[in-house]
């Protein structure tokens, strides 16, 4: 590439346009939502769920039968927004959505053995963006 006035020019005017944008963007801030660990000391109280969740808590307890194929499989907590357990610990199960046609983002996740007697669930309403345990 030939240096001339008006290519040094373009090259200043870029990186003076790239740094009032980065300086732009640190002034204005950006706002973003934290996910919820449970470690929230507040947990839901279960008379206090959808009536939608209370019900899949009942299919739970009694082994199904379950409306979708997935109720029911293992939940790896990718997030790791649940406290750690071995792999197959924790198991996921949906809470319908009126008026939506597929599975939505509602889930109940247990965790513990036998399935029917879970030691701990949560409750989830943003497809584990974030969690509230379930106090029994």
């Amino acid at each position: 590439m030939v240096w001339t006035a008006r290519s040094s020019l373009l090259g200043s005017l870029g990186r003076l346009g790239l740094a009032s944008i980065i300086a732009l963007s640190a002034l204005a801030g950006t706002s973003v939502q934290a996910r919820t660990s449970v470690d929230d000391p507040t947990p839901v109280v279960e008379s206090a769920l959808p009536a939608e969740a209370q019900h899949t808590l009942r299919l739970v307890r009694s082994g199904g039968p379950f409306p979708y194929a997935k109720d029911g499989t293992v939940f790896g907590n990718r997030e790791r927004l649940l406290p750690r357990r071995e792999r197959g610990y924790y198991r996921e199960y949906t809470v319908r959505t009126p008026g939506v046609r597929h599975r939505g983002a509602r889930r109940i996740v247990c965790g513990g053995s036998p399935p029917t007697r879970p030691e701990t669930c949560y409750y989830t309403q943003d497809h584990y963006a974030s969690f509230k345990r379930i106090a029994s």
